[in-house]
């Protein structure tokens, strides 16, 4: 085989990936774009500390902050629980930094710390004062890293399936594996390639861990919003919430003994996700005003029992205010 032939193969190779690359990207551009089209944003805009902040706000009353988890957007709640809410409370939902239709700039971090200061000004921003604050799976860790580190935000915090402890060896869930990619070019890259296709082969597979043994809902790819996770943007924002995840956790959750805030924890004895003993139990036990409910289901308690989260909900902020 000659010089000039081994040249002219691979630089045939490099155009093919090339073009299969160009091709997944057009793809993925489009689908993205469909996807807006079909589930625009819901709310307004507001900038605060380097986050451009999707918010929703219904209803009138005290003041809820509702805090979504991991690759997920605030029509989890929207789905079900905002509505029930909201006829007793003002509801604010947001789709935290990154994720949905919030903007977090390349530059800001993603650890919880910056999440929760970014939240804290956010409250400042809209005038909420003091607030009870939601939070779903990663949502619940946020919510008490801001009740921990801006204890003058926080009156309560209700917290649904979350996020308390990291697991033991650092591994997230099966459906989750595919954002640890560390590199943020590869990161990007795969994002723009092979996330989008990957996703809607694997789908139902994810969905059925992250639901089970709850059914998965006919409508949660529009009225749960599950075909934002198809945006490239949602890839990108979750692998760097989950790798961040080792920057503050450990240090947040030495600390959860300081908390005297009263806090309700509503767990799903068949949670796929997040074991309800290392995330439910060992939190209550470290926290004196802690308690902690189980129930029957999954982790995505907010989409498939929203009467059931709601009430949860409704109950812990009138312990809150006794």
């Amino acid at each position: 085989m000659t010089l000039q032939f081994s040249i002219a193969i691979l630089l045939l190779m490099v155009a093919l990936v090339a073009l299969v690359a160009g091709s997944l990207a057009l793809f993925t551009y489009h689908t993205a774009r469909r996807v807006k089209a079909a589930l625009p944003p819901q709310g307004r805009f507001v900038d605060a500390d380097g986050v451009m902040f999707h918010v929703h706000e219904q209803g009138e009353g005290p003041a809820l902050l509702l805090i979504h988890g991991l690759a997920g957007q605030m029509r989890h709640y929207t789905y079900g629980v905002v509505e029930r809410l909201s006829r007793e409370f003002r509801v604010v939902t947001i789709d935290r930094p990154g994720s949905g239709y919030s903007v977090r700039q390349p530059s800001t971090p993603a650890d919880l710390s910056s999440q929760a200061a970014a939240i804290a000004t956010l409250i400042d921003r809209l005038q909420l004062g003091p607030v009870f604050a939601v939070g779903h799976s990663l949502g619940g860790a946020v919510a008490l890293t801001l009740a921990l580190e801006h204890s003058g935000c926080v009156t309560g915090l209700a917290l649904v399936a979350p996020l308390t402890h990291l697991p033991d060896g650092g591994k997230p869930p099966a459906a989750f594996r595919a954002l640890m990619i560390s590199s943020s070019w590869l990161r990007t890259l795969f994002a723009w390639t092979l996330a989008v296709p990957a996703s809607i082969a694997g789908r139902r597979a994810v969905l059925e861990q992250v639901f089970g043994p709850d059914a998965i809902p006919r409508d949660f790819a529009t009225r749960g919003g599950g075909l934002l996770s198809l945006r490239p943007s949602q890839f990108i924002a979750a692998s760097r919430d989950l790798q961040a995840l080792q920057d503050r956790m450990p240090a947040i959750t030495s600390r959860y003994g300081e908390l005297r805030i009263p806090i309700r924890v509503l767990f799903g004895r068949e949670d796929r996700i997040l074991d309800w003993k290392v995330n439910g139990k060992a939190l209550v036990d470290k926290v004196k005003t802690a308690e902690l409910t189980l129930v029957e289901g999954g982790h995505m308690l907010p989409v498939t029992k929203p009467e059931l989260t709601a009430r949860f909900i409704q109950e812990a902020v009138r312990i809150t205010r006794i």
